[in-house]
């Protein structure tokens, strides 16, 4: 059970790390899975830009993008990818502090892993809720 976290290419330290891999396994162990190997890498908007773009075909800026390497029901393995560039926007636009939107952030890549979607208005609604209860898990870690 590993969950690791880098940065590519912008200088960028997580605070609270323990606190927050402490945090995230606890919130997949709710949903009844098992973290195997997690990793989040922090980026620049540009750099996620060309991955949005050479990986998924997507000619758009994101603040997220999840890779599911899992092989197995209910146990989580996969890479994502965190523009912090978008994550500190996102805050400014939704009058969010910064820790508060990476730890929806960070959430959000997990929720996708398992399974969840936030294409349709439903789904995204769905998404914002889920999003909403690891928040609530993290404050009380």
């Amino acid at each position: 059970m590993a969950i690791h976290f880098f940065s590519e290419d912008v200088p960028f330290e997580l605070l609270e790390k323990f606190r927050r891999k402490r945090w995230l396994k606890n919130f997949a162990a709710t949903a009844g899975y098992q973290v195997k190997e997690l990793n989040y890498v922090f980026c620049s908007d540009e750099y996620l830009y060309q991955m949005n773009m050479n990986y998924l075909k997507h000619d758009t800026y994101t603040d997220i993008i999840t890779f599911d390497n899992s092989e197995k029901a209910f146990a989580l393995e996969g890479d994502i990818f965190i523009s912090i560039d978008r994550v500190r926007e996102n805050a400014k636009v939704h009058a969010q502090n910064e820790e508060s939107e990476l730890s929806r952030v960070l959430a959000h890549g997990m929720l996708h892993l398992m399974g969840y979607k936030d294409k349709s208005k439903e789904e995204a609604s769905l998404m914002r809720t889920k999003e909403e209860e690891a928040i609530q898990l993290y404050r009380l870690n």
